[in-house]
């Protein structure tokens, strides 16, 4: 399966190109246009199985209960997605490790790929203002995140700190606590950083340069009532 990112940072999208037998899992309203030698078959399972009960899981990480799965019948196929929000798309190859992906952060895999949820725990979602389960990809093959803005990635090397509503992934090779931005809890939050996540150990992280929260609170108040 070969791929490649168009139109980077602000619009992208990706075009695949499948050969017989290769298949790929894609959130649900992702495709944009594919050739006539792709079969797409929409299941709640993905790799592992689990059927209902894994969809019920992604739905709380805030991922659609449903997975499309294309399969190429011929050789030579094309297939072209893109994530709903408006922002980067980003290709990881996963060799038998897991990646923690924040909700709505997951736009495909390749169907060696099992996608689960996780819970990240309670405090830390309670205070981070973010969803208390997240995607858990494990297994080897080909991983594509998706963003509001543009996607930078990290190799952390001992710690590093990111604001709570700008990460996409990282890998669990790495731990996070949730931290002051500053010195005092009052001067976080009058600087506008409020909390944020510190990571710790070795890994990649991705992040985002813009989030969904931060536009909401600008545009909500300029929005007619319902």
């Amino acid at each position: 399966m070969k791929h490649e990112v168009l139109c980077q940072p602000s619009a992208a999208a990706v075009r695949f190109s499948l050969d017989r037998g290769e298949e790929l899992t894609c959130e649900v309203g992702a495709m944009i246009a594919m050739t006539s030698g792709l079969t797409v078959e929409t299941t709640s399972k993905s790799r592992g199985g689990g059927g209902i009960l894994k969809g019920l899981k992604r739905m709380f990480s805030g991922e659609s209960f449903f997975l499309n799965h294309f399969t190429a019948q011929q050789d030579q196929q094309t297939l072209l997605i893109a994530p709903t929000m408006m922002g980067d798309c980003r290709h990881h190859r996963l060799r038998g490790g897991s990646l923690i992906v924040q909700g709505s952060g997951w736009l495909a895999s390749s169907g060696t790929i099992e996608i689960d949820t996780t819970w990240q725990g309670f405090t830390s979602a309670l205070f981070s203002g973010e969803s208390m389960f997240w995607v858990r990809c494990s297994g080897a093959g080909d991983l594509f995140l998706s963003s509001f803005g543009a996607i930078y990635e990290i190799d952390v090397q001992g710690e590093y700190t990111v604001d709570t509503g700008h990460i996409v992934a990282f890998e669990d090779s790495l731990n996070f606590q949730m931290g002051k931005a500053s010195a005092s809890l009052i001067g976080s939050f009058l600087g506008g950083e409020g909390l944020v996540c510190k990571f710790q150990g070795q890994g990649k992280l991705y992040c985002q340069s813009h989030n969904p929260p931060s536009l909401g609170q600008l545009l909500g108040p300029k929005l007619k009532p319902r």
